[in-house]
């Protein structure tokens, strides 16, 4: 090793979905919307003035928090926009979890989480769900830096009670608790409401999911005023331009368009429910999933050799060979032609094979 080698900040980095160049294939492996965003984002950036791109952006991103605040009924003043959920939560964990004691978060979440403790040099122990992919309550009452976890929980898709999150935060007062909703709007249930009781307590949201923009990277989480101020004292201190016009303008179309925004998610969660039953009838097993995916296991084949055959057949899910989860497959909810298409393979593919 060379000495200046020594120096460098090593770490295991995050492995991101796959996106395949060809478009051809059917894609459920990232958790995309397989719906356009609404028309009036697309119109929205169709008449931009190109002009504009000469001036740096409103680095407050103030007419797109002023949509937020309208929509979510918010104070202004309570709202961090960022560059997608991800980069807001890599602000959250710089900001907010800096004890010497170790942060807490599931076993089996977003493999983001592990990576920026590491980044960041932050403690973290992950504590075990349960046999049912549950999170056990108890094991976030003792003394930790923050807590942080998703609900729905990805890649499981199971939701936990508001119920056990007001428990969580009753017994973590000295530490900022983090819930990441990115797969909330499914069919599951914001924790918002517990921010009148909890000032200790950000919720954490995307554009990519469920308003179809993963492509602009728009995310942000909602928390007292306090808590805001000083994710954008460090914002701020890293980069105060991060998020770039055209991605404010069609963010501000997405979150008006409410009627779209409902018909759409309505749509996958429909076609969601479908799917389990007909998943079910060839023997696969689930938890209950609010999001918008499967986290599937057949009773018979592997999950390594299903997502291996499905792959030459172009249609891309997610595996991970890790432990508790390697016989699961991640399935995005698609098109109700795209996810014919699966039930298809999976059909004949277990035929051939019984």
């Amino acid at each position: 090793m060379r000495n200046w080698e020594k120096y460098i900040r090593k770490v295991e980095p995050y492995v991101p979905g796959e996106q395949p160049k060809d478009v051809n294939v059917v894609k459920l492996n990232t958790n995309e919307n397989p719906y356009p965003p609404t028309p009036k984002a697309l119109e929205a950036v169709a008449s931009f003035d190109i002009d504009r791109l000469r001036l740096y952006p409103d680095p407050e991103a103030s007419v797109l928090i002023e949509a937020i605040s309208k929509r979510y009924n918010i104070n202004k003043n309570q709202i961090f926009v960022g560059v997608g959920s991800d980069d807001v939560i890599s602000m959250c964990f710089m900001t907010f979890f800096n004890s010497k004691k170790p942060i807490l978060f599931p076993d089996i979440t977003y493999s983001f989480y592990d990576v920026w403790a590491d980044v960041f040099r932050i403690p973290y122990e992950c504590q075990p769900l349960d046999e049912n992919f549950r999170i056990v309550k108890e094991d976030y009452y003792r003394a930790n830096g923050g807590v942080i976890f998703p609900n729905p929980n990805a890649p499981t898709g199971v939701e936990e009670s508001q119920e056990l999150i007001e428990e969580i935060l009753q017994a973590n007062p000295d530490v900022v608790v983090i819930v990441d909703e990115a797969y909330v709007d499914f069919g599951g249930t914001s924790a918002l409401p517990l921010l009148k009781k909890y000032e200790n307590l950000l919720v954490v949201q995307t554009f990519s999911k469920s308003r179809a923009m993963a492509g602009m990277r728009i995310g942000f989480c909602i928390g007292n005023e306090k808590l805001i101020h000083y994710l954008n004292d460090v914002k701020f201190s890293f980069n105060s331009y991060t998020m770039n016009l055209p991605s404010q303008v069609m963010g501000v179309e997405a979150v008006r368009d409410d009627a779209y925004f409902k018909a759409t998610t309505a749509k996958i969660a429909a076609t969601r429910e479908r799917i389990k039953k007909e998943l079910n009838e060839l023997g696969f097993t689930f938890p209950d999933s609010k999001a918008n995916f499967i986290f599937a296991s057949h009773k018979e084949v592997p999950a390594e050799e299903l997502f291996r055959a499905l792959r030459e057949a172009d249609i891309y899910v997610r595996h991970w060979n890790k432990p508790r989860i390697a016989n699961s497959l991640r399935i995005t909810v698609g098109t109700d032609e795209e996810m014919d298409r699966l039930i298809a393979f999976l059909k004949n593919y277990l035929e051939k094979r019984a």
